[in-house]
C-alpha cells in the first residue's frame, strides 16, 4: 500500500479531528521510526510522551506477547494476578495509596474529580485548577483545563472549576471558599509550555490544602513513571498528594490510566460508584509491570537525568548561534525550548530533515525523548535540530 492510498482511506473513513502530518509511520524501534518508503526519522517526541522506554521495547513486546497467550481481557467482577501485582508496585513506589485502573489520562482525571467530590460530601464540589493546564478532553477533564482553545465550542461545561494563575500561591489561597473540595494541577505543565514552578510551590499548596481540609490532586499523566528523573514529579518536593493520576508512559506505550489515592480518601469509592470496563486489561497491566521492571533493571531514572541534562546543555549552547532561542527549561527528559518566534516552521523543517519534535503554546519547542535513547540517536537528533534552527534563522534574515 502506498502513502497516497493510506491518505485516501483516512479521507474517506476517519474523522478529521487531528491535524495530521503527511507521513505514514510503518515501523519503529527505540528512538527511531521509518515511514512506508523506508525513510528513517529520529524521534524526540515518541508517542506524544507515551513511549518513555522508546518504541517497541523488547521486554514490553515480550510481556504483551506472553500475556496474550494466557489472558487478554477479564472483567472486574473477578480478580487477576496481574492487576493486584501492578497496583502493589505502583503503590510501593509512590505514597502507599490504593489504585483505580482505567485506559487514559483523561479517564484517570475524571476518576480523581469524582473521588474528590465524593470524599468532600454535599456542598463542597469546587476544584481549583491552573491557567495553561491540560487535564484531558472528556467533559470533566476539559472543564478542569484552563485553555480556551480546548474548551471552545463545547459549552456549557461542568460547573465547579475555578482557574487561577500557575505558580501563584496567593491566587490559590484567594480562590478557596466554603464550597472548595480540592486543588488540582500538574507538577510541571506540559501542554502549557513545560512550565516548572518554584521549588516550594507544591509544598505551599499542600499547606493550604491541609489548613482548609482540601484534597491535593496532582496530574502526573506526563510527569509520571520517571520522566523527571524520579518515579513521580512530586517526589522532588518532599510532600505527598492525596490523589495522583498517571497514564502516557505507565505501560510502555500501551493504553493504561491510573488514579492513586491515599487509603482514607480511596474509601469514598464503594462498589458501583465508579468503573471502567477495560480498566486493568490484562495485556496492558502486564506491560505496566514490565515497564517498572525495565526502568529499575536498566537504571533509567538516573539515565533520564543524564540524558535530559545533556540535551538541555547542548541546546543552551545553540543560543549563541541563534538569537531566537530565549532559554531552555527542563527536568529529566521533559524539555521546553522557549523561542521568541513561532515554532511551527522549525517543527516542520526538523521533520523534513528527519527529526520529530513538538511545538506547544506557539513558541515553545517541547521534547519528550525516551529514557532509552542512545547517544548516537541523541547526536543525530541534535545535528538535525541545529539544521532546522539554521533554516529558521535564514528565513528571518531574508524577511
Amino acid at each position: 500500500m502506498t502513502q497516497e492510498q493510506v491518505f485516501e482511506e483516512y479521507s474517506q473513513f476517519v474523522m478529521n479531528n487531528y491535524k495530521r502530518t503527511k507521513l505514514v509511520v510503518a515501523r519503529a524501534r527505540g528512538s527511531t521510526f521509518w515511514d512506508l518508503d523506508g525513510r528513517k526519522y529520529i524521534d524526540f517526541f515518541p508517542g506524544w510522551g507515551c513511549s518513555l522506554l522508546g518504541h517497541c521495547h523488547p521486554k514490553i513486546v515480550e510481556a504483551i506477547r506472553e500475556q496474550a497467550g494466557r489472558l487478554i481481557q477479564v472483567d472486574n467482577t473477578f480478580y487477576t494476578v496481574e492487576q493486584g501485582r501492578l497496583a502493589r508496585m505502583l503503590s510501593e513506589r509512590s505514597f502507599g495509596g490504593k489504585v483505580f485502573f482505567c485506559n487514559s489520562g483523561t479517564e484517570a482525571n475524571e476518576a480523581a474529580i469524582k473521588l474528590t467530590r465524593k470524599h468532600a460530601g454535599p456542598g463542597r464540589y469546587k476544584i481549583i485548577t491552573m491557567e495553561k493546564s491540560f487535564h484531558g478532553r472528556t467533559y470533566g477533564g476539559m472543564s478542569a483545563t484552563a485553555q480556551s482553545k480546548t474548551r471552545a465550542g463545547f459549552e456549557p461545561l461542568v460547573p465547579g472549576f475555578v482557574h487561577v494563575p500557575f505558580n501563584d500561591v496567593d491566587a490559590v489561597a484567594a480562590a478557596i471558599d466554603d464550597e472548595t473540595a480540592g486543588v488540582m494541577f500538574e507538577p510541571i505543565q506540559g501542554e502549557g509550555g513545560v512550565n516548572i514552578p518554584a521549588d516550594d510551590y507544591i509544598a505551599k499548596i499542600r499547606d493550604l490544602c491541609d489548613d482548609h481540609n482540601l484534597l491535593l490532586i496532582l496530574d502526573e499523566v506526563q510527569t509520571g513513571m520517571g520522566r523527571t528523573g524520579q518515579w513521580f514529579g512530586y517526589q522532588h518536593t518532599g510532600v505527598e498528594p492525596d490523589i495522583m493520576t498517571l497514564a502516557k508512559a505507565t505501560a510502555g506505550g500501551a493504553p493504561l490510566g491510573v488514579t492513586i489515592a491515599q487509603p482514607e480518601v480511596a474509601e469514598a469509592f464503594t462498589p458501583g460508584s465508579h468503573a471502567s470496563t477495560f480498566g486493568a486489561n490484562s495485556l496492558v497491566v502486564s506491560a505496566g509491570i514490565a515497564t517498572i521492571e525495565v526502568i529499575e533493571q536498566e537504571g533509567l531514572l538516573e539515565r533520564a537525568v543524564r540524558v535530559g541534562q545533556t540535551l538541555a546543555d547542548r541546546i543552551t549552547e545553540m543560543k549563541s548561534r541563534f538569537a531566537f532561542i530565549e532559554g531552555v527549561r527542563h527536568r529529566g527528559v521533559m524539555i521546553g525550548v522557549q523561542l521568541s518566534v513561532p515554532g511551527a516552521e522549525i517543527v516542520s523543517a526538523a521533520l523534513e530533515l528527519g527529526l520529530r519534535i513538538n511545538c506547544t503554546q506557539d513558541t515553545v519547542l517541547r521534547l519528550l525523548p525516551a529514557m532509552t535513547i542512545t547517544n548516537e540517536e541523541m547526536e543525530e537528533g541534535l545535528r538535525i535540530l541545529g539544521e532546522a534552527f539554521a533554516r529558521a534563522e535564514a528565513k528571518l534574515v531574508s524577511a
